[in-house]
């Protein structure tokens, strides 16, 4: 099958851009992989998904079924940590799914290393995968662990960040895409607090005296999330919105 052709039936599937980004970055496309990317793209599955990758803050990430595909309003929470000109931090992790966070932080913070964790072992993969592409072996450990256990780490850091799970279960309001994210890195219990519980309770172990924690936090969730740390001993330090405006990132202090 030639690339015109391919492009024709893809382009029918999933649109010119999708068909456009397609082609130009799977080289070899047999018939049968035409019909079966057309098929995904039929039932709503992104194309970073086909392809394995998605840009975040300038860099390409490896993507697949066990990551949480890298979005825009995470760079919020990269250009917040940047901005506040940190020296040679070391930073924690907390669910790193695709490594997009600790590893835009690495390579654009002077001195910086880092740790990051998951509990998803296939997420640990691709983390490992986007590591290694990016030459950070040595700068970034990465380790399976659940951050609802305080145990797992043992040291502290000087910046935290995490874009937790904060989806309600029963939501209706995730778009198509998020249908083909690993539920474990979208949903919470709790109303899609959970997570946060978890972390103000625990992430005064990891964190230097003074140190700061960076959270994503989904639409209208600033009230909820600023509560639960409060009441947990954390002092509130700003919030951050995204390109939309929406409230997306909270910061914390000890």
């Amino acid at each position: 099958m030639t690339i015109n052709q391919a492009f024709e039936i893809l382009k029918d599937a999933g649109g010119i851009r999708a068909a456009r980004i397609i082609t130009d970055n799977i080289k070899k496309l047999s018939r049968i992989r035409v019909w079966f990317i057309a098929r995904a793209l039929r039932h709503g599955v992104p194309v970073a998904k086909i392809i394995h990758k998605k840009w975040f803050y300038g860099l390409c990430f490896y993507t697949d079924k066990h990551t949480l595909d890298p979005r825009p309003d995470t760079e919020t929470l990269v250009s917040a940590v940047i901005a506040d000109n940190p020296k040679k931090p070391k930073i924690l992790d907390l669910g790193t799914g695709t490594g997009c966070i600790i590893i835009s932080l690495v390579k654009n913070i002077y001195g910086a290393t880092g740790t990051a964790i998951d509990i998803s072992r296939g997420a640990l993969r691709a983390a490992r995968r986007n590591v290694t592409t990016h030459k950070i072996k040595d700068k970034i450990k990465i380790i399976r662990g659940d951050f609802a256990n305080s145990k797992i780490i043992k040291e502290k850091f000087d910046i935290i960040v995490s874009n937790p799970p904060y989806i309600a279960r029963g939501d209706t309001r995730v778009d198509a895409g998020a249908m083909h994210d690993p539920r474990i890195a979208l949903y919470a219990k709790n109303n899609g607090l959970s997570a946060y519980e978890q972390i103000a309770k625990n992430a005064k172990n990891w964190l230097k005296k003074s140190g700061r924690i960076y959270l994503e936090i989904g639409a209208g969730m600033e009230k909820s999330v600023r509560q639960i740390f409060e009441s947990a001993g954390w002092k509130f330090v700003r919030t951050e919105n995204d390109l939309c405006d929406i409230t997306r990132l909270l910061v914390f202090s000890l």
